[in-house]
C-alpha cells in the first residue's frame, strides 16, 4: 500500500464531507470547483500556512507537529479511530524497524474459555479481519468456519464474495461499511503486510460494492452495537454484539453475540444452541479444528 496515496485520498475524503458553514465559515456564492471544503479554508481553520497544508496532503508531512496534527484533526472532526488512522499514515513505522508479520494464533485457554460459553456466539478475529477461531454456537450462527478454505475463513472475504453470508444480515450494507472501514484501519497499520494487499485487491477485482464502499476512505473500530439476522433455520433474530481486545495480542479481538433476555430472539438463539449440540449436527461439523 503506497502510505502518501492513502494519506492524500483519506484528508481529501475527510474535507469533502464537510461545508464551509459546518465549521463556522461563510457559505460561498455560486458552484465550488471542489465538494467540501478548500484546502485554503482548512489551512485557515488550523492555523497553518496553505503551502505547508498542501506539503502534509501529498504525503510530505513526517515532522508535522502533534499540536499542528490535533487542530487539522479537529476542524476535520475526526473520530478517535479517524485520528489514529491519520497519525499512521503520517508517521508509519520505518521499514526496517518493522518486523514482519507473526502468523496469529489463538491461545489454546482461549479457545477452551469460548468453548465453555453455553448460549454465546463468540469468535475471535485478528488482522485483515481473519477468522482465527470459534465455538459451537458462532458457527451454526454465521457460517462452518471449519469446512472454509483458510483464504476464505475472513469476515470481508465472506461479506463480499460468499453469498450466504450476504444474506444472512438484513442490513448488509451498514455491515459491509463497517468491516471495510476496519480493513481500512488495518490498511494504516500494517501497509506492508502481503496479504492484506493480496485481500484488498481480490475484493476489488472481484466485487463492485467493495470497490464503492472502499473509495469512501471510512475508518472505524468494531465497537459494539445491533445486528439483526435472517438465519436460514431460525428466521429472524436481533442480537447486540460486543468487542473485546485479548491483553496478550490487541490486535486479536473476541466477538459475543447476545439476545435480549426472554426476547423472539433469545428463543430462536436458544433453538439454534440446541440444534447444534444435537449428535447429527456434531457429527455433520466433523472433528474439531484449531484455526492458525
Amino acid at each position: 500500500m503506497d502510505q502518501r496515496t492513502e494519506l492524500s485520498e483519506f484528508l481529501r475524503s475527510r474535507r469533502a464531507r464537510l461545508q464551509p458553514e459546518d465549521v463556522g465559515l461563510a457559505p460561498h456564492g455560486g458552484r465550488r470547483r471542489v465538494p467540501g471544503l478548500r484546502r485554503e479554508e482548512l489551512a485557515q481553520l488550523a492555523g497553518v500556512s496553505v503551502a505547508y497544508y498542501i506539503r502534509l496532503e501529498q504525503g510530505r508531512g513526517q515532522n508535522v507537529s502533534a499540536a499542528v496534527l490535533d487542530s487539522i484533526s479537529d476542524v476535520l472532526r475526526l473520530t478517535r479511530a479517524e485520528r489514529s488512522h491519520l497519525n499512521h499514515l503520517i508517521r508509519p513505522v520505518s521499514r526496517r524497524r518493522r518486523p514482519a508479520p507473526r502468523p496469529q494464533r489463538m491461545r489454546p485457554a482461549f479457545q477452551d474459555l469460548i468453548d465453555a460459553m453455553d448460549g454465546v456466539p463468540a469468535y475471535v478475529i485478528g488482522r485483515r479481519l481473519d477468522i482465527l477461531g470459534w465455538n459451537r454456537l458462532a458457527r451454526a450462527l454465521l457460517g462452518d468456519f471449519a469446512a472454509m478454505p483458510a483464504e476464505e475463513r475472513n469476515m470481508a472475504w465472506q461479506l463480499f464474495l460468499a453469498p450466504a453470508t450476504r444474506e444472512l444480515y438484513a442490513d448488509w450494507e451498514g455491515k459491509a461499511a463497517h468491516v471495510v472501514a476496519q480493513l481500512r484501519g488495518d490498511v494504516g497499520r500494517f501497509p506492508d503486510d502481503p496479504k492484506l494487499c493480496a485481500l484488498v485487491d481480490e475484493l476489488s477485482a472481484k466485487s463492485a460494492d467493495f470497490r464503492r464502499i472502499w473509495a469512501a476512505h471510512d475508518v472505524q473500530d468494531k465497537g459494539f452495537g445491533c445486528k439483526r439476522l435472517t438465519h436460514p433455520l431460525v428466521g429472524s433474530l436481533s442480537l447486540a454484539y460486543e468487542t473485546l481486545a485479548l491483553p496478550v495480542d490487541p490486535d486479536q479481538q473476541l466477538v459475543t453475540y447476545h439476545a435480549e433476555p426472554g426476547s423472539a430472539s433469545a428463543l430462536a438463539l436458544r433453538r439454534l444452541a440446541q440444534w447444534s449440540a444435537q449428535p447429527q449436527a456434531r457429527r455433520a461439523e466433523g472433528p474439531a479444528e484449531r484455526v492458525a
